[in-house]
């Protein structure tokens, strides 16, 4: 019920800021430019459909995080306040429709089509590879009560394919902006996640041991090929 609350809370919070910005930014003195509203991408309505994907991922997430399994240990909460904070300061950068340090890519709908594209892309693969995992997932590094080593759906190819899923949705939203600030974000997007990872697989590799190590053997982390 707290994280609905805080969602909502967001929600509207952030469709309040965007109104007031909408009405009566033109009329606020700018006295630091580089935090000043990007105009030409605030004005998109292509560029306004970035949050949808984000929106949506926010509530499967919730309605799907009841259907875990209790967990039998998990990491410290500073831990998870961390990765948390981090991810949101990421979020919050990559599609925040300011100047900043100024643009990689020009205001374009054809760009944007293009970063909507690859949201899709990896929202998908994120809530498919969230059902395949099933009463295993966890928001927390942990380790579950009957705990599976699920080695199915993109599963067999992927040790993380959620985590795939979302930075791919980062770089999808980060190339919608076009803004260096969404790369700064993308790049903090990528050190929480390599962070994460690299926790989450010590804390499987003790549970599982010599089979964890196999099908580390048998994977990849991230993307095939690469990482």
């Amino acid at each position: 019920m707290k994280n609905k609350k805080t969602l909502l809370l967001a929600t509207l919070g952030g469709a309040v800021v965007g109104a007031l910005i909408a009405r009566y930014g033109t009329h606020i003195p700018i006295h630091y430019p580089a935090f000043a509203v990007d105009r030409p991408l605030f004005a998109n309505r292509l560029f306004i459909a970035a949050g949808i994907p984000w929106v949506a991922f926010s509530l499967y997430w919730e309605v799907a995080a009841k259907n875990a399994s209790a967990a039998k240990h998990s990491e410290s909460r500073a831990s998870r306040a961390l990765h948390v904070v981090l991810a949101n300061i990421a979020i919050l950068l990559a599609i925040a429709p300011i100047r900043g340090l100024g643009r990689f890519l020009p205001v374009s709908n054809l760009v944007i089509v293009v970063g909507l594209a690859i949201e899709a892309a990896g929202l998908f693969l994120t809530i498919w590879s969230r059902r395949v995992l099933g009463r295993n997932w966890s928001g927390e590094i942990s380790i579950k009560v009957e705990h599976e080593l699920v080695r199915s759906g993109p599963y067999k190819l992927l040790r993380h394919p959620i985590y795939t899923g979302l930075l791919t949705m980062y770089v999808g939203t980060a190339l919608a902006a076009g803004e260096w600030l969404s790369i700064i974000g993308l790049a903090m997007a990528f050190f929480a996640y390599w962070r994460k990872i690299r926790l989450e697989e010590l804390n499987l590799r003790t549970a599982f041991g010599a089979d964890y190590d196999a099908y580390c053997n048998e994977t990849w982390a991230l993307l095939p090929g690469l990482f």
